[in-house]
């Protein structure tokens, strides 16, 4: 019975999910960036802060791309959502398993034509820090960053370690994806990380800027 119920809620949350958002009018820009790698059958990361993550994860849903969940009984119904939108799964906690993590990622964007999405500063913070492991893997295997950023005019905000953002519905959404980042292994990994974190902040005040919010 337990199962039962938890799959009525998943449906119900995918359904609000894509009422909500499908209710937006969407403005994506820079998407010919994921396009021009997809058909070159590249591997790459995606990258944007854990705050706003809907509005990336909404649109990018239907091409089926990698995304890490734990295994904690919150993270089930993420997953379950998530399956139901369109999403793969590599399950593991960054928190308990960090370096086993890292490597199945690494094994899995080796792979020609792999697209992990990854919020860099989740899943606890502090936000809008990214944590190592996104430039170190795309350091150590030679594939592009692309960095992204989402915002809505209207939202509600929930706060905890982040504010984090759901678009309210029949709003103006703003997405935008910016140029493919490349880190050599020899490259200095601080340069690279801050890097990272000042184009998504970058990314962010566009957005904002975009929507006239200050």
């Amino acid at each position: 019975m337990t199962g039962f119920l938890n799959n009525i809620k998943i449906t119900i949350l995918t359904l609000l999910l894509r009422v909500l958002y499908g209710s937006c009018r969407w403005n994506v820009t820079g998407f010919q960036y994921i396009e021009d790698l997809l058909n070159k059958n590249s591997s790459f990361i995606i990258a944007y802060w854990h705050g706003n993550l809907f509005i990336p994860y909404l649109k990018l849903a239907k091409y089926h791309f990698h995304i890490l969940a734990g295994f904690h009984r919150d993270a089930e119904l993420g997953v379950g959502i998530g399956e139901k939108l369109g999403w793969n799964f590599l399950r593991g906690s960054s928190s308990q398993r960090g370096s086993e993590v890292f490597q199945q990622i690494v094994t899995f964007l080796s792979k020609p034509g792999n697209v992990f999405a990854i919020t860099p500063d989740g899943p606890k913070g502090p936000a809008k820090i990214p944590k190592p492991g996104t430039v170190r893997a795309a350091q150590k295997i030679g594939i592009p960053i692309i960095p992204a950023a989402g915002r809505s005019r209207r939202s509600w905000g929930f706060t905890n370690w982040d504010t984090f953002h759901i678009t309210k519905p029949f709003t103006r959404i703003e997405l935008k994806f910016g140029e493919p980042l490349y880190f050599s292994i020899n490259d200095d990994f601080g340069t690279c990380n801050n890097k990272l974190k000042i184009q998504l902040n970058n990314l962010d005040n566009e957005v904002l800027k975009s929507l006239k919010i200050t």
